[in-house]
């Protein structure tokens, strides 16, 4: 079991930033290639950003592209959403998610699917006011 620690969320006004945190055990944290991913009311949850194991790929889903940077610190076992400027429809609740990766294989693969990942995180209520 793999337990993800999600932070940074609150309420804001459009065009604000936020800058969600998701902490996981250092142990292996280097074998984990890392997602997020957002439910919005009554919508299902859908994909935002994901980075590869050695962080040199990344990937964003075309609404959010420019205005949000997914990042990691290996050696803090982090994982980061720098969210700039926010949008109503950016309000979501926000999850990180964790993929168990083949520490041989390549580390320079990302995931967007959310089958793709073993663990999630508790999830972490973003509100954007117009």
């Amino acid at each position: 079991q793999v337990q993800l620690v999600e932070s940074g969320g609150g309420l804001v006004q459009a065009g604000s930033s936020l800058r969600l945190s998701c902490a996981a055990p250092r142990r292996a944290f280097s074998t984990y290639a890392m997602g997020w991913f957002r439910q919005a009311p009554g919508k299902e949850r859908e994909f935002v950003s994901a980075i590869s194991r050695n962080g040199e790929s990344t990937y964003y889903t075309s609404s959010v592209k420019g205005r949000f940077t997914i990042s990691r610190d290996n050696a803090a076992a982090t994982v980061s959403l720098q969210m700039n400027s926010l949008k109503p429809e950016d309000t979501a609740v926000y999850y990180c998610a964790v993929r168990m990766t083949d520490p041989f294989s390549s580390g320079n693969f990302y995931y967007t699917r959310g089958t793709d990942y073993n663990y999630w995180g508790q999830g972490t209520q973003v509100t954007v006011s117009s």
